[in-house]
């Protein structure tokens, strides 16, 4: 008898259970339903009952932040995240004939030319080699190419947007290098990818050789497909298009001809008709995220935030102008400062109500300063697409409102 009240009691309160679980999801349905723009707010938020287990890893409802997407690239949100690096989700893309599908055990990079063993290495082999992880920053040449001529973007997104910074993972090209004997006659090298555009470009291998990486992961998790899943190229503080995606040949040669293949790379226009070529490294640059096109602010105390970044090493000084540039003050670096790595800063600001021009400009270790637009345009014209890197101007109205304008 002890036994079957036993039993009872159990089944009573196992019904119960289910019976309250079935009542919490009932009540939550409708709590689910609500938008972040009229959420219920009850008295003690403790008694509001827990979303039931989804995907892991969503933002929550209250969180907008997303990639500006068009039909070959995605940009970076930078104006709405924190710190120094980019969530693998919102990691800016560029594409040149879409993205490719691949199978990491049925992919191969191939290297040969001027090596002495010619191999092909699948993905166990190559994670098979000493790793190395490190913090970087990516920038497509053509970031900010819609500045040239006129204030054109209207948040730091669509200004900057083809920049982020991750922490990436792979084997040292120079190690693999070794393994299949590169020959000391080899200067050059031409990576290609797996997608449908075959995308090659050419690379001299003594400024990249101990520095570029063969990566197969990004901020602790294997690469997305966008990234260049399962494997790429990167080559810190290099032009975006030299880190090859879904990397799968290197061939190593001699200094370039005038061949096709041995010559992939951007030129920039120059005012003069001719044309600057292999300008691979990213020249120092600096945006205010904060205020920014977009925002509003209102009087009183107000941080200035941004980003600077170098492709020559670490960025040593960071300024700011609230004024337009006439007088300039030095901003607070926040740590880590790491060499060919964002770094973010931070400004103090009183603002009491009056127009203002808030700009930033950096200096990296070689003692280069990112240049005004006027200086830029006065050197390089206006008719090129790459390597924009002149100072940004965000006009503050009286009214609080944050906007693009070329001062």
């Amino acid at each position: 008898m002890n036994h079957q009240r036993t039993y009872s009691r159990r089944t009573f309160l196992t019904a119960a259970s289910l019976a309250g679980l079935a009542a919490a999801q009932a009540a939550l349905h409708p709590l689910q339903a609500q938008t972040p723009d009229a959420p219920a707010l009850p008295e003690d938020p403790t008694k509001v009952p827990g979303a039931l287990p989804s995907a892991y890893g969503q933002r929550s409802a209250f969180e907008q932040a997303q990639r500006l997407a068009g039909s070959f690239r995605s940009l970076t949100p930078l104006q709405e995240l924190h710190g120094i690096v980019t969530p693998a989700s919102l990691h800016f893309e560029r594409h040149h004939n879409g993205v490719p599908v691949i199978d990491p055990t049925r992919h191969r990079l191939l290297i040969h030319g001027l090596v002495e063993r010619p191999m092909i290495f699948t993905m166990d082999e190559l994670k098979r080699f000493p790793a190395v992880s490190r913090l970087a920053f990516i920038e497509c040449s053509g970031n900010s190419a819609g500045e040239w001529r006129e204030p054109r973007g209207q948040t730091v997104q669509e200004t900057h947007g083809l920049m982020s910074t991750s922490e990436w993972t792979g084997v040292v090209l120079a190690t693999v290098l070794r393994e299949v004997g590169m020959r000391p006659d080899a200067t050059w090298m031409l990576a290609e990818g797996a997608d449908a555009a075959a995308m090659t470009r050419s690379i001299p291998l003594a400024p990249v050789l101990e520095e570029a990486l063969l990566c197969y992961a990004q901020n602790g998790g294997a690469l997305r497909p966008e990234q260049g899943y399962p494997l790429r190229l990167l080559i810190p503080g290099w032009e975006g298009n030299a880190c090859i995606k879904w990397l799968r040949r290197l061939k190593l040669g001699k200094a370039p001809s005038m061949t096709r293949e041995e010559t992939s790379h951007y030129t920039d226009l120059m005012p003069d008709g001719t044309a600057r070529q292999f300008t691979f490294v990213m020249e120092a640059k600096s945006v205010i995220t904060s205020p920014s096109g977009g925002q509003e602010i209102r009087p009183g105390f107000v941080e200035i935030r941004g980003l600077a970044w170098s492709g020559e090493g670490r960025v040593t000084q960071v300024e700011v102008s609230t004024d337009g540039g006439q007088t300039w003050q030095r901003a607070h670096l926040q740590e880590p400062v790491l060499s060919k790595c964002s770094t973010q800063f931070r400004f103090p600001w009183q603002w009491k109500g009056q127009a203002a021009v808030l700009q930033s400009r950096c200096t990296d270790e070689t003692g280069y300063v990112q240049p005004s637009r006027q200086a830029l345009v006065a050197v390089r014209g206006v008719n090129s697409v790459y390597h924009y890197n002149a100072i940004q101007s965000w006009k503050v109205s009286r009214d609080g409102t944050v906007q693009n304008v070329h001062v």
